[in-house]
């Protein structure tokens, strides 16, 4: 391959020790192996006020939502890991979603979600992994213009499934992420 895809690599949560930012890692480097240039952000790098169009009005975008559209803007895809609120997407992802979907300059609403693929993971320290989130979540990414990739990757028991060093201890979750990996690769690169 000769120009690796670009990926953008995030988590739903910057809580200290969250699992589903550990996932997020992982995959960056699992994309990063199967072919891919992944690019892991930290949310809690790109922290916005809650949208409110008055504060859109008046203000202007934050710095923080005009750095993450420049991202969007220079990746090829998206690989998001969310943790699961109460069965939905943290307003974390909400709210960056909200404002990075607002027309901008010469943007229209959603143009720079528009046809981007994305690859859906979940982590929680619970039996179901997050998988009650990730319908609702490919949902809202298909509202914004994304292409959600075939399958998605699930965590349970996520407390217990890195080592000290953040490795992820569990083959079979690993060829789960490789196999999303490639297809999420494979869906950046043009026909």
């Amino acid at each position: 391959m000769t120009n690796a895809p670009s990926i953008l690599v995030f988590s739903g949560s910057t809580r200290q020790g969250s699992f589903t930012r550990q996932l997020a890692h992982v995959a960056a480097n699992r994309i990063d192996i199967c072919g891919g240039k992944a690019s892991f952000i930290d949310m809690a790098d790109y922290e916005a006020p809650l949208y409110h169009q008055d504060t859109e009005t008046d203000d202007g975008f934050p710095d923080t939502v005009i750095n993450f559209r420049a991202l969007l803007r220079n990746h090829d895809g998206m690989m998001i890991a969310t943790p699961e609120y109460n069965g939905f997407v943290p307003p974390l992802l909400v709210n960056m979603f909200s404002w990075a979907s607002r027309p901008y300059q010469d943007e229209s609403a959603n143009a720079l979600f528009h046809g981007m693929p994305v690859g859906l993971m979940a982590a929680s320290p619970g039996g179901l992994g997050g998988v009650r989130v990730i319908p609702r979540l490919r949902d809202y990414m298909a509202e914004l213009g994304t292409v959600a990739v075939p399958g998605f990757v699930t965590l349970p028991h996520a407390a217990n499934a890195f080592d000290e060093t953040g490795i992820l201890q569990n083959d079979a979750t690993l060829e789960r992420l490789d196999a999303l990996a490639r297809r999420l690769i494979s869906a950046c690169q043009p026909d």
